[in-house]
C-alpha cells in the first residue's frame, strides 16, 4: 500500500479532564489511545504535533457569542445561575457543567482546525485528531456529551481553500449537529450511517435530504440493531463509492465514532474492530485528502484498540503490527486476552432478518443518482486575519458614535425588554403576514422535547424563565450600561474589530 504523509494531533492535557464519576464519556480514552499508539512505535512514522487551542473568537465562527461566553464562564457552582436554572445552553443531564469544560472544548476544536489547516497547506495527506468528532453540538446548545462542534469548525476551515467537502459519520448515533450546520449548502455533503428508531437523537431518516441549495446533499443511512461487518460493508462501500463518483469531494472528513463497535455501553451495533476500520481502509484507497476524527465510544479499552488500529490503517501498516498488545501504562485494562481486537457478539442482525438493509441501500443510491453533477463554486483568496484586523480597524474609545452604534444600542435595549412565554399558543399568535404587527409580540418558544443519549427517553426541556431577560444574571442594568456608555462616547466593538454591542 502506498505511503501517505500523516499528521497526528495530540494534546497531553486532554486526558486530565472528566465529565464526572458517573458519566459515560471518558476523555481519558484519548490518552489511552495515544499510549497504545506510542507502544506500537507508530509515532515516529507520523508528524506528531500539539495543536494550538481554539480561541473563543474562533469558536464563534459557528457558535453564538452568547453560548461561547457561557462556556468560558460556567462552573458546577455557577451553572444554575448562568443557564437560567438549566433552561438554556446545557439542558438535561447529558451535558454536565464539569470543571474545565471550555479548556477541554478548546483542545478538541483546536485539533480539528489544525488538522484542516494541515490538509489545506498540502503538508499532509491524512490528518488525525482523536480528541475531536463531537458531532452533536448545536449552534447555541450542547447535546449528547458534545459542547463545541469541532467538526463544523474544521470543515469551515477547509472551505477556505477547497470547493467541496464530504463528511462521513460512522458513529452509532446520527451526526445531527453537522448535518444541521450544512443543511442548506451544497459545498458540504453529509453522510451518516447510524441506528434509527427509539434512539438518540431521534433524527436521520432518509427523507431528510437537505433544503434549498443543499437539497440532496444530506444522505442518511438508518440502520437497525446488530449490524455485522459484512452487512455494514455491503451498504457502506456502494453508497460511498457513488458519492465519490457524483460529488467528487476535494477533502473527506471521517468521524470514527467507536460506539458502533460490538459491546459498547451505549451502542447497539455488532461491528468488530476490523469491520469498523474497513471504512478507513476503503477511504485511504481513494487517494483523496482525509481527516480522521474521534467521536463516541463508551467502552474505553475498545475505543483505544479501534483508534490505534485505525491509525495503523492510515499509515498503511495494519498488516504488520503484532495482534498481541505491547506493554504500556494501561496494559491491565486490556485483559484477559491482551490482544488488539474487538470481537463480535452473538447479537442478532435485525437488518438482515427483515430485509430492510437492501431497501435502505437501494433508496440511498437512487437519491444519489438524482444529483446530476458535482456543484461548482468560485474560489477566491480568504484573508487569514480577523475582519477587524484586515480592515485595519482597532478599538478607539475616542471615536464618535455613528448611526450604526446608536441603532445597535437601541436594538439590544429593545431585546432585553422582550417578555417570555409559557405556552406554545403565544408563539403561534406571532405568526402573521401583516408586516405592521409590532415585533414586541414575538415571544420565545415554550417547552421543547429532547432525547437523552443515556436513556434514549424523550423528556420535556423546561421552558425559559418568565420576565425580562437578564443576560447571564450578571447584575448589569442594560439601560444604565448603555446610557453611561453613550455619555462617555464609547464605541463598543466585537473582538474582531467590527462595531457591535457586547454584554
Amino acid at each position: 500500500m502506498s505511503r501517505r504523509r500523516v499528521a497526528y494531533y495530540y494534546d497531553p492535557d486532554v486526558g486530565a479532564y472528566t465529565f464526572g464519576y458517573n458519566q459515560y464519556l471518558k476523555p481519558h480514552r484519548v490518552k489511552m489511545t495515544h499510549d497504545l499508539i506510542s507502544a506500537y512505535n507508530m509515532l515516529d512514522k507520523m508528524h506528531v504535533l500539539k495543536p494550538a487551542r481554539s480561541s473563543a473568537e474562533t469558536m464563534t465562527s459557528f457558535h453564538t457569542d452568547e453560548y461561547v461566553q457561557f462556556l468560558s464562564r460556567v462552573t458546577p457552582e455557577t451553572f444554575a445561575k448562568l443557564s437560567f436554572n438549566g433552561t438554556r445552553f446545557l439542558v438535561g443531564d447529558d451535558n454536565p457543567p464539569f470543571e474545565g469544560v471550555f479548556e477541554f472544548s478548546s483542545i478538541s476544536a483546536g485539533g480539528s482546525i489544525a488538522a484542516a489547516q494541515r490538509i489545506n497547506s498540502g503538508a499532509a495527506d491524512i490528518a488525525i485528531n482523536w480528541a475531536g468528532g463531537l458531532h452533536h453540538a448545536k449552534k447555541s446548545e450542547a447535546s449528547g456529551f458534545c459542547y463545541i462542534n469541532d467538526i463544523v469548525l474544521g470543515i469551515l476551515e477547509l472551505l477556505r481553500d477547497v470547493s467541496r467537502v464530504l463528511y462521513i459519520d460512522i458513529d452509532c448515533h446520527h451526526g445531527d449537529g453537522v448535518e444541521e450546520a450544512f443543511y442548506t449548502t451544497d459545498r458540504v455533503m453529509t453522510c451518516s450511517f447510524h441506528k434509527y428508531g427509539a434512539y438518540f437523537p431521534g433524527t436521520g431518516t432518509q427523507e431528510d435530504r437537505g433544503r434549498g441549495g443543499g437539497k440532496g446533499y444530506a444522505v442518511n443511512v438508518p440502520l437497525k440493531d446488530g449490524i455485522t461487518d459484512e452487512a455494514y460493508r455491503s451498504v457502506f462501500e456502494p453508497v460511498i463509492a457513488k458519492i465519490l463518483a457524483v460529488y467528487r469531494p476535494s477533502v473527506v472528513v471521517l468521524q470514527c465514532g467507536a460506539d458502533s463497535l460490538a459491546g459498547d455501553k451505549l451502542g447497539c451495533f455488532n461491528l468488530t474492530m476490523h469491520g469498523h476500520a474497513h471504512c478507513v481502509q476503503f477511504l485511504r484507497k481513494q487517494n483523496v485528502p482525509l481527516v480522521l476524527l474521534g467521536g463516541g465510544g463508551y467502552t474505553v479499552r475498545n475505543v483505544a484498540r479501534a483508534w490505534t488500529y485505525e491509525t495503523a490503517c492510515a499509515l498503511g501498516i495494519e498488516d504488520t503490527i503484532d495482534p498481541l498488545l505491547p506493554y504500556n501504562e494501561y496494559f491491565d485494562w486490556f485483559g484477559p486476552r491482551f490482544r488488539l481486537e474487538v470481537a463480535s457478539s452473538n447479537m442478532e442482525d435485525l437488518n438482515v432478518k427483515d430485509g430492510s438493509l437492501n431497501a435502505v441501500r437501494d433508496k440511498a443510491l437512487k437519491q444519489l443518482s438524482e444529483l446530476s453533477a458535482a456543484p461548482s463554486v468560485g474560489m477566491h483568496d480568504v484573508p487569514r486575519d480577523s475582519v477587524g484586523t484586515h480592515l485595519r480597524r482597532g478599538v478607539d474609545r475616542g471615536e464618535v458614535r455613528d448611526d450604526l452604534d446608536v441603532r445597535l444600542a437601541q436594538h439590544v435595549r429593545y431585546v432585553s425588554r422582550l417578555p417570555a412565554s409559557d405556552s406554545a399558543s403565544d408563539e403561534s399568535d406571532t405568526e402573521s403576514s401583516d408586516s405592521s404587527v409590532s415585533a414586541s409580540r414575538r415571544l420565545p418558544r415554550a417547552n421543547k422535547r429532547l432525547m437523552s443519549i443515556i436513556t434514549n427517553q424523550v423528556v420535556d426541556a423546561p421552558a425559559p424563565t418568565r420576565g425580562r431577560r437578564k443576560y447571564f444574571h450578571s447584575g448589569v442594568d442594560l439601560d444604565e450600561f448603555f446610557r453611561a456608555a453613550t455619555e462617555r462616547g464609547e464605541v463598543l466593538r466585537h473582538a474582531s474589530g467590527d462595531r457591535m454591542l457586547h454584554v
